[in-house]
């Protein structure tokens, strides 16, 4: 599948993040070291020449004021909905060690990112990016989430399902995917 270059940005650390929380659909606020990595964000992305002008960012508060910190202008920014971060359904609020006393099956395999009840599974957040990654036609700058990062870039690597769990999904860099091949910027 080819597909654009995209530099991928996950926002920065936030409440819940601190206290093992999955957040999903809900949301919390970036605490001083999310600000500090959206901040590093901007820097690396300052250093980028000929950084695409596109500019795309999931609607959700976290992304948002992650997008208004690394981004020099809001106004070329555009929110779309299919890069919100995977619904965990039942799940959202829930520690790492509640969801490891619910599951039947090693929480180190990452599978229960796509097994949160209520929640959205593998086939309906990878259908969401890649209708987003499909009607986009040139470079982009995108601001996400980790679970929706993860799947973004596996979809532009030909990665299987298994594989994109073992992706990273580290805040304050930035992943530069271009012709399959994925470079972290620190």
């Amino acid at each position: 599948m080819k597909h654009s270059e995209l530099f991928i940005l996950r926002h920065g650390e936030t409440s819940w993040n601190l206290q093992g929380k999955f957040q999903g659909r809900q949301d919390s606020p970036l605490t001083e070291k999310g600000i500090a990595q959206a901040l590093r964000q901007k820097t690396l992305l300052a250093s980028i020449y000929d950084l695409p002008s596109r500019r795309f960012c999931s609607p959700q508060g976290r992304a948002l004021h992650t997008a208004r910190l690394a981004l020099d202008s809001e106004t070329d920014l555009t929110q779309d909905n299919r890069l919100q971060e995977i619904d965990f359904g039942k799940w959202e609020g829930v520690t790492r060690d509640d969801i490891r006393s619910q599951i039947d099956y090693p929480f180190e395999s990452g599978l229960w990112n796509f097994r949160s009840p209520q929640g959205e599974d593998f086939e309906a957040i990878s259908g969401r990016v890649k209708s987003f990654l499909d009607d986009l036609d040139s470079p982009a700058v995108i601001v996400t989430h980790g679970t929706t990062s993860i799947v973004m870039r596996g979809l532009c690597m030909g990665l299987t399902q298994d594989e994109i769990l073992k992706l990273p999904k580290d805040q304050g860099c930035i992943y530069h995917v271009s012709n399959g091949v994925e470079k972290v910027l620190r």
